[in-house]
């Protein structure tokens, strides 16, 4: 990409009056800085009402590398814009929507609402079948075809630009383990996205109503569908962050496969360092990220290790009698989680080889499901 194609001429103001306009989280304009020869990235925020505008002069070093933010260097600008859509890495916010002054708004690379953008006209919305942290999940109808699931999005608890790129995401990932999203509705709120159906519903309520049920094979065999799934993720450099068994859905033939991992980050470097307040579920998270909020696909490896834990323990809830602050303490003194009573002293030490304290020492999904150390990975665990 030529910087020349998106770069503008205009003043610091100028700029910000354009990010105003706009108004989108994420907002931003590159432009020629009045230092000549330089450029500028002008980021627009809003959080909790409050809007902000910060200027960030693109430098560079003395080897010719570019930089916003000093440990993050580039050959080029077009890769540290790059970079910096993905992650925010000392920025206010990620650079999320580019703004120009010829065409206002660009719409985010690589969505086209002709090929994905169902018409509400075409759903008869059902039941209610769940529902999460950022909206109400219902059963429904395309087309009077076949069964979807149809997740509404809460007013005030996304951005209309996250659930774009959430959608983006998902539309990307195609794998037998990952929930299959078939479009989504935008011309009206709220904004929705329209996915498979699993019959089964969530792996958490399955696990706690028919844990007692299913036998030791169906264990295994939902493990390595997430593992599946997750190896899947790994490979295309994306996080889930919140992989957990609530996370997880279970169709009709009983097969579990991932879902709500759209709003994961696409991570050049596989690393995601989060803003400062961003929340995470404490008892499914490593070290790193207890301390300092440091994501990483080792740190999903973590919480498959605890997702292993709810399969074989039925669905019971990890250090369900100790408070966050509690586990936060154990986990930095190398506590662990016990061995649940249906893992075998193989199964727990494929999990127990997950909590490893640095991320260095945890294994890979693709090492997890595929490769034979002192025999146990998922596959050989039959």
């Amino acid at each position: 990409m030529d910087a020349n194609l998106w770069c503008c001429n205009i003043t610091r103001t100028e700029a910000e009056y354009l990010l105003r306009q706009e108004d989108k989280e994420g907002g931003y304009v590159l432009r020629t800085s009045s230092h000549q020869g330089l450029y500028t990235v002008s980021v627009y925020s809003k959080t909790a009402g409050f809007s902000c505008i910060r200027h960030y002069q693109i430098k560079h070093t003395d080897s010719g590398q570019f930089f916003l933010a000093e440990k993050y260097t580039f050959g080029s600008i077009p890769e540290v814009i790059t970079y910096h859509q993905h992650n925010a890495a000392g920025l206010v916010t990620r650079l999320r929507y580019l703004i120009s002054p010829m065409r206002r708004s660009l719409p985010i690379a690589g969505f086209s609402s002709e090929k994905w953008e169902i018409d509400l006209s075409e759903l008869t919305i059902l039941d209610e079948v769940g529902s999460g942290q950022f909206g109400v999940v219902r059963l429904g109808m395309w087309k009077g075809q076949g069964k979807v699931a149809i997740k509404a999005v809460k007013e005030n608890t996304m951005h209309d630009e996250d659930f774009i790129e959430e959608a983006k995401v998902m539309m990307r990932m195609d794998h037998p383990q990952l929930v299959k999203l078939y479009g989504v509705c935008l011309k009206q709120q709220p904004l929705m996205l329209v996915t498979e159906f699993m019959d089964n519903g969530c792996l958490l309520n399955f696990l706690r109503q028919r844990g007692r049920t299913v036998g030791g094979a169906w264990l295994l065999s939902t493990c390595q569908d997430i593992c599946q799934g997750m190896t899947y993720l790994e490979r295309h450099n994306y996080l889930h962050r919140d992989l957990a068994a609530r996370n997880c859905l279970v169709d009709h033939q009983q097969k579990v496969k991932v879902s709500d991992f759209g709003m994961t980050r696409y991570v050049l470097d596989n690393q995601y360092t989060s803003s400062i307040g961003c929340k995470f579920p404490v008892k499914w998270s490593p070290p790193e990220v207890l301390h300092f909020s440091k994501y990483s696909s080792k740190s999903d490896v973590w919480s498959f290790g605890v997702v292993m834990w709810e399969v074989y323990s039925e669905g019971r809830i990890p250090f369900e009698n100790h408070s966050n602050q509690e586990v936060v303490e154990n986990i930095s003194r190398g506590v662990r989680l016990y061995r649940p009573h249906r893992a075998t002293s193989q199964i727990y030490n494929t999990m127990y080889r997950c909590w490893h304290e640095t991320p260095l020492g945890r294994p890979t999904f693709s090492e997890l499901l595929e490769h034979r150390q002192r025999g146990q990975c998922l596959k050989t665990l039959d």
